[in-house]
């Protein structure tokens, strides 16, 4: 089969595809607590931005496990873990097991990570940080993890965040939780530094480009074969382009019509390979007046190649084969490609 196309019938214009992409931090953001229904891999309840799911994957960067946690219950100091190290940087678990009072967290565990060791960091350093805490459940074998969503910038000012509210004791104690079994409990955290991105992808539409008019006359049309004949590729912004036609017909025009399509094919050296916008007066030639046959089309070509967009008639074979009508001349057609407007990717700094 020859490369893919759309036709656009007589006057329809192309399909048009979008793709859009870019790079962010993606946060799940379904929530359990109180109440929640134990069977439920899910749980939903929201309070004031924070955000919990219960998941079946360990937190990747520090659990801490209480084993004997009614000797601890009512106190209200912290306990600092040990030092461990995520992401590149050194930091420790803060559990305040009756929760932190100035922290808004009555009534709740709290639970923070501190960065530690900061002294060798350059002056004004700063760590962004998407980071996500966490409360094991052994009854239901998973990890419920707990986020506002924000990003934590860690700086000389600023080492310690984390939740004052991070599960209430009245769900954390509730046996039929699960969240302690024979006296035992477990926290812990994720820990995942927000890198600006320095550049991005930017997607600039040209109207008119330089040399978009690209012109193709076929010879001896009576005497060619039922198939594809294809034009030279000319390059219009950053991609090669060419035409093609059967001149039996194509599609739902065959055998009465005559077709032509507009391929894109591959990129120039060192251009970024996207998806390219293409806009495209496609015309017949009217070799003695400046009656052209002519149709507009307009349609995201992928990145591959022989993918066409065009017509399936662009003008009857009764109406092309009438010397009188100016089309078929000497044997000879002219197809002619106006590229109005074509897209040009590059990356460039944000």
């Amino acid at each position: 089969m020859d490369g893919q196309k759309w036709s656009l019938g007589f006057i329809s214009l192309a399909f048009l595809f979008i793709t859009c992409s870019s790079a962010e931090l993606l946060i799940q953001q379904v929530i359990g607590g109180r109440g929640t229904e134990n069977s439920s891999s899910y749980s939903i309840e929201g309070n004031l931005g924070v955000t919990r799911v219960l998941r079946d994957e360990r937190p990747s960067s520090k659990i801490t496990t209480i084993a004997g946690y009614s000797v601890i219950k009512e106190r209200q100091e912290p306990y600092e873990s040990s030092v461990f190290e995520a992401a590149g940087y050194k930091w420790r678990l803060v559990l305040y097991v009756n929760g932190n009072k100035n922290d808004s967290g009555n009534g709740y565990i709290s639970l923070y990570v501190r960065m530690e060791e900061t002294e060798s960091l350059p002056y004004g350093w700063e760590v962004n940080v998407d980071l996500k805490l966490f409360v094991h459940n052994p009854k239901q074998h998973k990890y419920l993890a707990v986020t506002d969503g924000a990003v934590k910038r860690f700086e000389a000012a600023k080492k310690e965040w984390g939740l004052g509210q991070l599960i209430s004791l009245a769900t954390f104690q509730n046996t039929n939780q699960g969240y302690i079994v024979q006296d035992t409990c477990s926290f812990g955290a994720e820990i995942l530094i927000v890198k600006p991105a320095e550049q991005q992808e930017k997607v600039t539409f040209i109207s008119n480009p330089p040399n978009n008019v690209f012109t193709w006359k076929i010879l001896r049309f009576s005497s060619l074969e039922d198939k594809f004949y294809y034009s030279a590729d000319f390059l219009v912004g950053d991609r090669y382009w060419r035409l093609g036609f059967n001149p039996k017909g194509d599609g739902d025009g065959r055998p009465h019509a005559l077709p032509i399509f507009l391929y894109a094919q591959g990129f120039r050296p060192n251009a970024v390979a996207t998806n390219t916008w293409g806009a495209v007066n496609l015309r017949l030639k009217n070799q003695r007046s400046s009656n052209h046959r002519q149709l507009y089309s307009a349609a995201w070509y992928p990145i591959r190649s022989d993918y066409g967009v065009g017509v399936n008639n662009i003008i009857l074979m009764k109406d092309l084969k009438d010397t009188s009508k100016g089309y078929l001349v000497n044997d000879a057609i002219i197809f002619e490609a106006e590229i109005v407007k074509v897209s040009v990717t590059n990356i460039v700094p944000v």
